[in-house]
């Protein structure tokens, strides 16, 4: 499991960049760059990472689920993701 703190501080990042969202857009379609440059440095999406819902982990992240791979496996195997069944053939 991720350490309290980068968890705390992606989702702070995922808050600037929602905040932020429109503003950006804004300032970038009329090429305003000072006041662009002037927005937290967090406020950008190129910033934010995928992690793991669960645990914060940040490799192995599937997107359609939004777990690592870990808890996926975990989870499916116990049922509780509806409609992912183990292969066999």
């Amino acid at each position: 499991m991720a350490k309290k703190s980068i968890i705390a501080r992606e989702k702070k990042r995922e808050r600037l960049v929602a905040k932020f969202a429109d503003l950006r857009k804004q300032l970038k379609e009329e090429g305003r760059w000072d006041e662009l440059d002037a927005l937290p440095r967090n406020s950008n999406p190129i910033r934010l990472h995928n992690r793991c819902k669960l645990t914060g982990r940040p490799k192995g992240y599937i997107r359609y689920f939004g777990l690592c791979r870990v808890k996926f496996r975990d989870m499916a195997l116990n049922g509780k993701i509806p409609g992912v069944t183990k292969a066999s053939w």
